[in-house]
């Protein structure tokens, strides 16, 4: 560990990579935090019980309650199902547009930056595998350039550069790939619900 917090040390021949792949981690970081902030805890926590309060109120026929309920919500979901309601005495065409409206503005939030946290983990890898690249270079060139004397010294240097890089690369890209992984899924889950969700109370409605 200790080697690894020298390498940034600009006596380090490769601190620069660590500083890029830290400084590309930490952003990439940021993303994945306010998406978790808006994907886990603001687009779905507290879904199960919002579609079962919704549903007390539209099997009791309280429509108005129920608008009223869905506005008030400041789930995506929320907003999907109240699209569908403030349109229902126009007809399942305008309620399915209204769900269509929503259901487009809402998707591309919930979606937003989590390609980024994905394509920076690939730079992370690829600036860890360039780092490596480069130590091997200023090994051999060590080898073939620097004086007897200097030799171990230079290659001790050139090889924790070709290690460290691809460590520290692979520090920051596996954790990144597996949160985009699971904001991903939780987000298709989402958009998947309101689609489904937003129909059924379509369904409902034209019943009724």
């Amino acid at each position: 560990m200790e080697q690894i917090i020298s390498s940034f040390s600009p006596d380090s021949a490769g601190y620069g990579f660590m500083w890029v792949i830290l400084f590309v981690g930490m952003a990439a970081g940021g993303i994945a935090i306010e998406r978790f902030i808006y994907i886990i805890l603001r687009s779905s926590k507290g879904r199960g019980e919002f579609m079962k309060n919704l549903a007390s109120l539209l099997q009791a026929d309280k429509t108005d309650e129920a608008l009223n309920y869905s506005q008030a919500s400041k789930l995506p979901l929320g907003k999907v199902i109240y699209s569908v309601l403030v349109n229902k005495d126009e007809g399942r065409a305008a309620m399915e547009n209204g769900l269509d409206e929503a259901y487009l503005t809402e998707a591309p939030r919930i979606n937003r930056y989590l390609n980024m946290i994905s394509v920076v983990a690939n730079i992370a890898t690829l600036l860890g595998l360039l780092g490596t690249i480069y130590g091997l270079i200023y090994t051999f060139d060590a080898v073939a350039n620097k004086p007897a004397a200097e030799r171990p010294a230079a290659l001790a240097d050139g090889i924790a550069v070709a290690m460290g890089t691809t460590f520290m690369g692979l520090v920051v890209a596996i954790p990144l790939m597996f949160i985009q992984g699971v904001l991903a899924m939780q987000s298709e889950r989402i958009i998947q619900e309101m689609e489904e969700k937003g129909l059924k109370i379509v369904n409902i409605l034209v019943k009724e």
